[in-house]
C-alpha cells in the first residue's frame, strides 16, 4: 500500500462518497457484538486504529467511554470528515511511522478494519510485526477483511481497485504465525436483521449438506482477534 496516494488512491474520496458518519445504537450493538465483546475490549484501555477511515468506530469507541485512543489514516481528505467527537484524536499519518514513536506509549488494542487487503502479504506480515512491538501485556489485534473463501465474498474484495490480497481463514491464520502471533480466533461477521440472519444461517446450512467442500465461513466478511504467542 503506497500512502502517497498515487493512481486509484487519489479518487478515493470521489469514490467512496466521505460523509461524517452518525453512531446510533444499531450500530453500538453492531460493534459490540463483533469487537467489543470478542477482543474483551474495556473502557480503560488504549486504543489505536490503522486506517481508521470516516471515523465510525473512532465516535464508537468515545461512546464507549475511551479516552486513550488515536485513530490514523492515509487521506487528509478525511480530517474535515471525522466526527467532531473525535477530530482531536485523529491523525494523517504512515502506519510504520506511529508505529515507531515510542512517545505515543504501548496499545491494549490495535484495530484493522478492512486494511489488511490494500497490502502485499509481506507488507502484511511486516505491518503485524511492527504492531507487535506496540502492544502493551496482554494486548490484542483485531482485524476485519473481506472472505476471499467464501462466494459472497469476493465482491468485498474485488470491489476495490486498492485491494491487492485476498485472505481466506486459511491464509489469515499463515499470516498470523508468520508475523509472531499465537493461532488466531477467526470469526464471521454476521450482519442484518434477525430474520435476514436466521435466513441465512438456514441457506448456508443447506449448502454446506449439499457441497463437497464448503468454505470454513460463508460470511462476507471475516473478523480474527490476534494476541501474541505465549512463551515457551
Amino acid at each position: 500500500m503506497n500512502e502517497q496516494a498515487p493512481g486509484f488512491y487519489g479518487t478515493y474520496a470521489s469514490h467512496k462518497g466521505y460523509a461524517t458518519p452518525s453512531v446510533g445504537s444499531k450500530q453500538i450493538s453492531r460493534f459490540d457484538r463483533e469487537i467489543w465483546g470478542p477482543a474483551a475490549c474495556a473502557p480503560g484501555m488504549s486504543y489505536l486504529e490503522i486506517g481508521c477511515g470516516t471515523g465510525a468506530f473512532l465516535a464508537y469507541l468515545r461512546a464507549k467511554g475511551v479516552t486513550r485512543l488515536l485513530g490514523i489514516d492515509h487521506d487528509p481528505a478525511l480530517a474535515e470528515v471525522v466526527p467532531a467527537e473525535v477530530r482531536g484524536d485523529f491523525a494523517c499519518r504512515d502506519a510504520h511511522d506511529v508505529l515507531a514513536d515510542s512517545g505515543l506509549g504501548p496499545f491494549d488494542r490495535v484495530v484493522l478494519l478492512d486494511v489488511l487487503e490494500h497490502f502485499s502479504p509481506e507488507e502484511a506480515q511486516r505491518l503485524l510485526q511492527s504492531i507487535r512491538g506496540r502492544l502493551a501485556p496482554g494486548g490484542k489485534v483485531v482485524v476485519k477483511v473481506p472472505n476471499a473463501g467464501a462466494p459472497w465474498g469476493l465482491q468485498y474484495q474485488f470491489g476495490d481497485l486498492t485491494h491487492r490480497t485476498a485472505f481466506s481463514p486459511i491464509s489469515l491464520r499463515q499470516l498470523a504465525d508468520a508475523a509472531g502471533y499465537g493461532p488466531a480466533v477467526i470469526y464471521a461477521q454476521r450482519q442484518g436483521s434477525r430474520r435476514r440472519m436466521i435466513t441465512d444461517a438456514l441457506v448456508h446450512r443447506f449448502l454446506s449438506w449439499a457441497l463437497l467442500t464448503p468454505p470454513e465461513f460463508w460470511s462476507a466478511n471475516l473478523y480474527a482477534v490476534l494476541s501474541l504467542k505465549s512463551p515457551p
